[in-house]
């Protein structure tokens, strides 16, 4: 798919957040080239065209290295989350380096970063992430291990496989990593099999795993159509299902010993979307 890329200016870097482990949010874009059919986003970002064509439009907030510098020294230190709202390796960032400049000047200040992306390109930003170890965790979201499910929920984003490998070359690093498994689908990546898979990943790299259910919305009903072609249960998550679900999760977690969290718990889906992030 064709990307249009347009570039617009901001009048503020850091957005407070709604998140009880994050103070602030870093979004250097708006729109996601990835164009996930489940993504939430599209329905709380600000910008209306970016909004009407998710995974077709990318904004590039091509001064917010700027206004980020103001900020920093005007705001009291904490966590920041990049992003929330869109991965922060969009494929531009390849050439636009805003997440790679934000990211540094975010760690150098003395704040600490919590990135989450689906992206290899974060590895190209080792050299950063290593001299602030103490300071930066790293997230890859991983809904299943299977390339072609993934191609069907995630069309434009990079392998789960290419990004299983940037997880275990973090981790070598030894930066805090972890897993976001979410979101389960029903009768999508919801299997044992499925879900076995990634949290061996998670085993094999030392990383917490996050985890949470698909959550639909209005706005998803054109985007996941064709989803529910194939599989016309996808949208529903009635509670014995989750509790299935939730039931294997920590039996494998458990197994292994390694620290498993339930997103939804923790926050409602509406209240993981900052303040629409200028």
């Amino acid at each position: 798919m064709n990307i249009t890329y347009k570039r617009i200016r901001v009048t503020h870097a850091l957005s407070k957040s709604g998140l009880p482990d994050l103070d602030y949010s870093f979004n250097p874009y708006a729109g996601c080239a990835h164009a996930c059919i489940y993504c939430y986003a599209r329905a709380f970002t600000r910008y209306e065209e970016v909004s009407r064509n998710w995974g077709r439009i990318v904004y590039i907030k091509e001064n917010i290295i700027d206004v980020l510098r103001d900020e920093i020294v005007r705001l009291k230190k904490g966590v920041v989350g990049v992003s929330t709202i869109t991965d922060p390796y969009q494929p531009i960032e390849s050439v636009e380096k805003l997440t790679r400049l934000g990211v540094e000047l975010l760690l150098r200040s003395g704040f600490k970063v919590s990135i989450q992306t689906k992206s290899p390109l974060v590895t190209r930003d080792l050299d950063i992430l290593e001299r602030y170890r103490g300071q930066v965790n790293v997230g890859f979201t991983i809904t299943t291990l299977n390339p072609k499910i993934a191609s069907l929920i995630e069309p434009n984003s990079p392998s789960p496989l290419a990004r299983a490998e940037a997880l275990k070359r973090v981790s070598s690093r030894g930066l805090d990593t972890w897993v976001f498994l979410g979101p389960i689908i029903r009768g999508v990546n919801d299997t044992r099999s499925s879900l076995e898979q990634v949290i061996d990943l998670a085993f094999e790299t030392g990383s917490k795993l996050f985890y949470d259910f698909y959550h639909h919305r209005p706005e998803l009903a054109e985007s996941m159509k064709p989803l529910l072609v194939e599989n016309p249960l996808a949208t529903g998550a009635p509670r014995i299902w989750r509790e299935r679900v939730q039931e294997v999760i920590r039996a494998l977690c458990d197994e292994r010993g390694i620290e498993c969290i339930p997103e939804f718990q923790a926050q409602p889906v509406e209240r993981k979307i900052d303040d629409f992030l200028g």
